[in-house]
């Protein structure tokens, strides 16, 4: 029998590039990791490149890395994508059922995706993703899966997501330029909702928060299938940066604050109210709970922005599963009982589960979006027979065909 495949995921991010190389395995539940490669990042800014040079060594190491611990070869990859200039919107189409016997087949809903893609994309923009969330045939909503029914008329509503070319070609070429093909670009709050979601919560309906070093990615899950995603501008680095700010810290030693020392209800850490000073190696000293205060302002302004990205005010209603934090910045203590008591809703952390093998290293939810990636990678290679993932040739083909133009111009850029 030969071997199969090894999926690699790239999470490109602010503070750190993660790489992780796994294999499916059919006589286990999940991906079995072969390999993780850590570094931190340089020449990214909130999600997107700012120095290409800087982020292809940065990128060029992690990936070394990865194929050092794995003891494998990485040939292409999923790579994550986020930044402020991700928008989507909620997409319908509507076909009719030519053929005699009125029986929907897979070309139909080709074609009735297509019908929900033609929305109007600025010249600068492409669609990243266009996700049919739910099929009605004859006006009976709800289908999950027309294929082989029959009826006159079907309709499709799709959650589609644009992303900036620019930026996108800023991105491939660092990836490109190490030796690496793209397997498909995924929306990071989506492949973050793979990792620590229950199927159970997106039927419900759930608020995904990743609040990672640089953004914070958003994504609304609704009967079983994605709603809304956004991407907000503020994060870890905005925390540091106001305890640096605050403080008269450098910005190095403020984030080790942060880490070492930061709680946002220190009233349940068992330290006094008027919390005794903390030392830093230059003489200085700061005051605990002025950190404290300093952290909790900024995430508890974080938390209320989640809730200004939401389609619609009535989030009780929109998300009964309530709020889910996950990413690297989501471990600050105290965040949990903070979300709870700003927002008046459930809310809990979330880790990222699906995979086995050197778990220990991934059971943290900064590595959330990297699982995700996995699993996304595996749901399209394990399910390529699966009727939704036909709906436009291939689903790499559905949610990457845009960029395929943009792959091959580069890689004539590249290689001169």
């Amino acid at each position: 029998m030969p071997k199969r495949k090894v999926i690699a995921g790239i999470d490109v991010g602010t503070t750190k590039v993660c790489t992780i190389v796994a294999r499916p395995d059919p006589s286990e539940e999940g991906l079995q990791v072969l390999g993780v490669g850590v570094v931190p990042s340089r020449g990214l800014h909130k999600g997107m490149v700012v120095n290409v040079n800087e982020a292809r060594e940065a990128i060029k190491e992690s990936i070394a890395r990865a194929q050092q611990s794995s003891g494998t070869k990485i040939d292409s990859a999923y790579v994550g994508v986020t930044g402020r200039h991700i928008t989507s919107t909620n997409s319908k189409g509507v076909i009719s059922i030519p053929r005699n016997d009125r029986l929907v087949r897979q070309d139909d809903l080709k074609r009735v995706l297509d019908a929900a893609r033609n929305v109007v994309v600025p010249s600068d923009r492409k669609i990243l993703h266009a996700i049919p969330r739910q099929y009605a045939l004859d006006g009976q909503v709800g289908v999950k899966n027309p294929v082989g029914m029959h009826g006159f008329r079907l309709d499709v509503e799709t959650h589609i997501i644009t992303a900036a070319v620019s930026s996108i070609q800023n991105l491939v070429k660092c990836i490109r330029s190490v030796g690496l093909e793209i397997d498909d670009l995924v929306l990071e709050a989506m492949a973050s909702g793979e990792a620590v979601l229950s199927q159970d919560e997106k039927e419900m309906g759930v608020i995904l928060a990743d609040v990672g070093g640089g953004t914070t990615d958003i994504s609304v899950f609704k009967e079983g299938s994605i709603y809304h995603t956004s991407v907000l501008p503020v994060a870890g680095y905005q925390v540091t940066s106001d305890i640096a700010l605050g403080l008269g810290l450098p910005f190095d030693i403020a984030e080790g604050m942060k880490r070492k020392y930061g709680n946002v209800a220190p009233h349940n850490d068992g330290k006094d109210q008027n919390g005794a000073d903390i030392h830093i190696d230059n003489g200085h000293s700061i005051s605990y709970i002025e950190l404290c205060n300093i952290m909790r302002a900024r995430l508890e302004e974080t938390l209320r922005l989640i809730l200004l990205e939401m389609p619609t005010s009535e989030y009780l209603q929109l998300a009964p599963a309530g709020l889910v934090l996950t990413g690297g910045s989501s471990i600050v203590p105290g965040l949990q009982e903070l979300a709870q008591e700003t927002l008046r809703i459930p809310v809990r952390i979330g880790l990222p589960s699906g995979v086995y093998g050197i778990t220990d290293v991934l059971n943290h939810p900064s590595y959330s979006t990297g699982v995700g990636l996995l699993l996304w990678g595996s749901k399209g290679e394990g399910q390529a027979n699966a009727n939704w993932s036909k709906t436009s040739g291939s689903w790499a083909e559905k949610t990457s065909a845009p960029w395929k133009k943009i792959f091959s111009l580069l890689k004539g850029v590249v290689r001169r």
